[in-house]
């Protein structure tokens, strides 16, 4: 019956395109649809989407191009499947089924993000992935740690950057040369990129390099239309006058001043060619940043009006390098073997001082990583085996002094993290089946066994007098998965999915000790366990006529042991001395149960030659459960909705889009944790829209010229638990030239 009634709302969507579909003569230049997309990020290599039972989603380089986007973060979020929460310009949490940033797995070229200090929301990993330099992005949607290991709960985004291309054929040289500025008007954004292939037959290099300038962003002018006031405005900020902190009245208070910074990312990238089947890569990337300004925090209000004179994060410095070895022989036993080493150095600082006060705080993190895979793949008539083993292990160095500014002498401070010595390291195994019992019916199953230690040492315990000088943690892991897939005809795909996934404790979640709110302190917990999910997925996908498919999922999600931030008691007491004033005390903490469930629903109609038609929604709803009563989860999203309209004629290009965000209503808020209800209004987040308008002309067969209108209404919103306010109308033109 549910069937029935789920296949018969896309037959009467088709009823009112039927025009469009009638014959015509004009040749077909459309791309019919069809379940043999690629999607290489579900099993680590190329697979077609008719064997994946999981929810994936895929952009290519023209439609990250044709966004627009500031950042790989405004990417993201122009999915219109994935919240991303921001509480600073250059910062970006995806929330992905209502798992927020720690508990999504970031992967960049294969390569984990995630490290011993990654955290729930308030993140800028993803801003230092220059979108400019993607080919492609892929986004998992539900348990992935079967094949990608710990924080793949709510699902992996996976990003590849542009590879080096070879000469091929008659080509002595394969030379392609990209460029492109871009001018946004709401906030100064300025980009200037180029990127450089030059490739013979054997040994190929790509480099690419962008600078990105972002003033001071202006929200929406315009009132809300689901709400009657006005929230988010600028009144004042504080400015040092004459060696005093001194409040200034803002000319405009619509533009969120001290919010902007600039960036720069440069990547390089070789390839060379060993025989017939072996290729050998060298990847390095680079990104760093000015100082990135905590926007939310500069608008905290305290006793003498803000709280803060100066709250940022020093710059922002990722540097990857990697080498990947790729054998591809179809007569061999192995026919794919992916294997590789790599290694990052990061480093991030915050920097606070308070209003009035000539005290500065420099918390300073330094993190490195090496890690390894190698991945395997064997093909046979009916079965596709993956198997392979990977490993990482992780450093943190965390300091921390204080400095007066009015006479440059220092002192210690207490630090973010354990000032000792910080390690964390995870190895497992990981096999992968895939068997084609007939042409209708697939069976997929998957198994990863390893373990996780993590060890953190304090060594000055002056500032908190802690019950403990080390926390010290060794967890075996293992998850699984098993799906079935069923193809009653080439239009149609219906999956089952059970899947687990597991988080491990890190050093952010076990031994940090921050403020997370004015008047509120995070403490060590070393009795932390890891989390865990069991996930139930039911898909179809419909195809009518190769021109419109339908797809739907809805999942059920079981969440163990969640780790969550509650009140907590530290040395007998429930409030304690931090920074100067009396805090409450909070702790994270395996919280029993939860649970998590929702949908999405996605329809993607060509109407006619030149027009192309997407709809997107999707629900999430999340409690944790306590013997007397439910309450409600942190970071769970509102109602995400998004339709947009693609034209395209001759050397023409528009794209029209509607990105929609429900009401969050405080109810719904875990007030104890990051869903930051200071920063909402007394009755939540309200439900907003933005109306968008892009349009490209290529003006010359080497130079393509775009310009667009985002929030053409200029209308005033927020997005859920973020401190800063959404872009307002937005004018933006860029220039692109390819060779």
């Amino acid at each position: 019956m549910m069937k029935r009634i789920l296949l018969a709302i896309p037959e009467l969507l088709i009823t009112l395109y039927q025009p469009t579909f009638a014959q015509t003569t004009t040749p077909d230049t459309t791309k019919n649809i069809n379940l043999n997309e690629v999607t290489i990020s579900a099993n680590k290599t190329e697979d077609s989407k008719r064997n994946v039972a999981q929810q994936v989603q895929s952009l290519n380089a023209k439609q990250i191009a044709d966004l627009q986007c500031q950042s790989t973060a405004d990417v993201i979020a122009n999915t219109g499947s994935v919240f991303v929460q921001k509480s600073q310009l250059g910062g970006g949490s995806p929330v992905i089924r209502g798992f927020e940033a720690n508990r999504i797995l970031l992967v960049i070229d294969g390569v984990r993000m995630n490290n011993i200090i990654y955290r729930a929301g308030h993140l800028q990993n993803i801003v230092t992935t220059d979108n400019s330099s993607l080919e492609r992005i892929e986004v998992l949607f539900g348990p992935s740690s079967t094949m990608y290991g710990s924080d793949a709960l709510g699902g992996v985004i996976a990003l590849y950057t542009k590879r080096p291309g070879f000469a091929s054929g008659d080509e002595k040289r394969n030379l392609k040369v990209n460029a492109f500025t871009r001018y946004g008007m709401i906030n100064d954004d300025f980009t200037a990129h180029f990127d450089f292939n030059i490739g013979g037959k054997k040994l190929a290099s790509l480099t690419s390099f962008t600078y990105n300038v972002y003033g001071d962003l202006k929200g929406g002018e315009n009132q809300n239309p689901f709400y009657t006031g006005s929230y988010g405005e600028r009144p004042y900020y504080v400015e040092r006058i004459n060696g005093v902190d001194s409040l200034v009245k803002n000319s405009d208070r619509y533009l969120q001043v001290q919010s902007g910074f600039s960036q720069y990312d440069f990547s390089q990238r070789f390839a060379l060619k060993q025989g017939d089947h072996i290729v050998h890569g060298l990847n390095i990337q680079y990104s760093n940043s000015t100082d990135v300004p905590r926007y939310d925090r500069l608008t905290d209000p305290g006793g003498s009006g803000l709280r803060y004179a100066e709250w940022y994060y020093g710059p922002q410095m990722r540097l990857l390098g990697a080498y990947d070895f790729q054998f591809n022989n179809g007569s061999a036993m192995f026919q794919d073997v992916h294997a590789g080493i790599n290694f990052q150095n990061i480093e991030e600082s915050r920097h606070t001082r308070r209003f009035n006060n000539v005290h500065i705080q420099h918390r300073v993190e330094r993190v490195n990583v090496i890690g390894f895979n190698a991945d395997f793949k064997r093909t046979t008539n009916k079965h596709t085996l993956r198997f392979g083993l990977d490993a990482q292990y992780n450093t943190l160095e965390s300091t921390a002094k204080e400095e007066d500014i009015s006479n440059g002498s220092e002192e210690p401070v207490d630090t973010r993290y354990p000032d000792g010595d910080n390690t964390m390291s995870n190895a497992a195994v990981y096999f992968s089946h895939t068997w084609r019992i007939n042409n209708n019916l697939t069976l997929t199953d998957g198994l990863r066994v390893g373990f996780i230690s993590l060890n953190s040492t304090f060594k000055d315990t002056s500032f908190f007098h802690l019950p403990f000088t080390e926390a010290k943690q060794s967890n075996p892991v293992y998850s699984g998965s098993i799906g079935l897939i069923q193809s009653p005809s080439d239009d149609l795909k219906l999956s089952l999915l059970l899947s687990t996934g597991f988080r491990a404790p890190n050093v952010d979640d076990l031994a940090k000790v921050f403020e997370s709110a004015p008047g509120a302190v995070i403490v060590p917990n070393s009795d932390l366990k890891p989390e865990k999910t069991i996930t139930t997925e039911i898909g179809i996908m419909k195809i009518y006529n190769e021109k419109t498919s339908w797809e739907n999922t809805v999942y059920y999600t079981s969440f163990i042991d969640a780790i969550v931030t509650d009140e907590f008691k530290f040395n007998g007491q429930d409030s304690i001395q931090y920074d100067g004033s009396m805090s409450k005390v909070y702790a994270n903490q395996n919280k029993g149960e939860a649970f998590i469930y929702g949908f999405s629903s996605n329809l993607t109609s060509q109407c006619t030659d030149h027009l192309r038609m997407t709809v997107g929604i999707n629900y999430t709803y999340g409690r944790v459960k306590t013997d007397t009563s439910n309450y409600p989860l942190d970071h769970i999203p509102p109602f995400l909705a998004r339709m947009g309209l693609k034209y395209t004629y001759d050397k023409f290009g528009a794209d029209f889009f509607v990105n929609y965000n429900g009401w969050k209503k405080l109810k719904d808020y875990y007030l104890s944790g990051e869903d930051n209800e200071q920063y909402a209004t007394p009755e939540g987040m309200p439900a907003w829209f933005t109306v968008n308008l892009h349009a490209s002309y290529k003006a010359w067969r080497l130079l393509t010229v775009q310009a667009g209108v985002d929030n053409i209404f200029d209308t005033q919103y927020r997005m859920f638990a973020s401190g800063i306010n959404g872009a307002g109308r937005n004018v933006f033109l860029a220039l692109r030239f390819h060779y």
